[in-house]
């Protein structure tokens, strides 16, 4: 997990408790409130920045699954799949964007 400069690696034996200790942590964060907009070379508004990023990485010999939550500066989840080259997931068929994350992971884990 990313949040600012804060970075903390936790290790979970099951992936139901790692998603719900995911699903806590970025809750809270959420629960922080919106970040400000940012003005450097361009203006970055609320959404279009990374407040914290939460990152689940499965087990494997030579390439681990890699998924999770990007809790974005007005307060919305996204969901992504990939560690260095990060892919967007779309959250819509899910119940919420934690359920993604878990079935990404079940599912990279069986290839």
């Amino acid at each position: 997990m990313r949040h600012g400069s804060e970075v903390d690696h936790v290790s979970f034996e099951k992936l139901d408790d790692a998603v719900a200790a995911m699903r806590e942590r970025a809750l809270a964060i959420r629960a922080e409130g919106p970040v400000k907009g940012v003005s450097s070379l361009r203006d970055y508004g609320p959404e279009q920045q990374v407040h914290a990023r939460l990152q689940l990485a499965g087990k494997g010999w030579l390439r681990k699954p890699v998924a999770g939550i990007d809790v974005r500066g007005d307060g919305t989840f996204m969901p992504y799949r990939g560690g260095v080259r990060r892919e967007e997931l779309d959250p819509s068929k899910h119940e919420t964007p934690f359920d993604l994350v878990r079935e990404t992971l079940e599912a990279d884990g069986r290839d």
